[in-house]
């Protein structure tokens, strides 16, 4: 009984190893090599639906990677919950300023569906780099998309009727609106949910 258990297990693992894998190679980002590297280096994590992986006001001590699910990004103003951004497969999730200067986090991170995350600690994250420079190349640069994507989110709300900012999301982000419920949405696109519904309804008529 003892040896099935432990079969089990390292069977277990096994599968938790190979997902990521075939994930990172599917991204076209890495090579197999740095792909053996990274999982050597890095831990699968799994959570559940509605789990939060950072409190806002805690230090953001690791760096995801989504391999399977979705996560939201929120902050409370006044008591509300304010959404500014939305994680799916192969998106990285961190809360930068605080991951890179230790410092408290201005947001926190849910899931709200169930999460395969790959995930590593800053230090180790240093060591990789030392060890394969190609890594933090890499890094950089999917760091400089997701500060294009929160300067985008920045010029959606700054920029746009709350018309415009749906219609854009459904161009741009369809995603979204796919997997995300309608609470979290209105929340992203500053809306009331009652007036997304309002906007809904006035696209799929004029669409008729």
């Amino acid at each position: 009984m003892q040896y099935a258990k432990q079969r089990t297990a390292v069977e277990k693992q096994a599968l938790m190893n190979d997902l990521p894998r075939e994930f990172l190679l599917k991204l076209k980002r890495f090579k197999p090599e740095e792909v053996d590297f990274i999982i050597e280096n890095t831990t699968v994590e799994t959570f559940r639906k509605g789990e939060i992986i950072l409190r806002e006001g805690s230090v953001c001590k690791k760096c995801y990677l989504v391999i399977q699910g979705a996560l939201r990004q929120f902050k409370l103003v006044d008591g509300t919950e304010k959404v500014s951004a939305f994680f799916f497969e192969g998106d990285p999730v961190v809360s930068y300023s605080s991951y890179l200067n230790s410092s408290a986090s201005e947001y926190s991170i849910q899931c709200f569906e169930d999460c395969v995350l790959i995930s590593g600690a800053r230090e180790k994250e240093l060591e990789m780099h030392a060890e394969n420079p190609v890594l933090e190349y890499i890094t950089h640069h999917i760091m400089v998309d997701d500060f294009k994507k929160a300067e985008d989110y920045i010029s959606l709300l700054n920029n746009f009727s709350p018309e415009e900012r749906y219609l854009q999301l459904v161009k741009n982000n369809p995603k979204i609106l796919q997997r995300a419920p309608l609470i979290y949405i209105a929340s992203y696109l500053g809306i009331t949910p009652e007036s997304l519904s309002r906007i809904r309804r006035r696209t799929l008529e004029s669409n008729k």
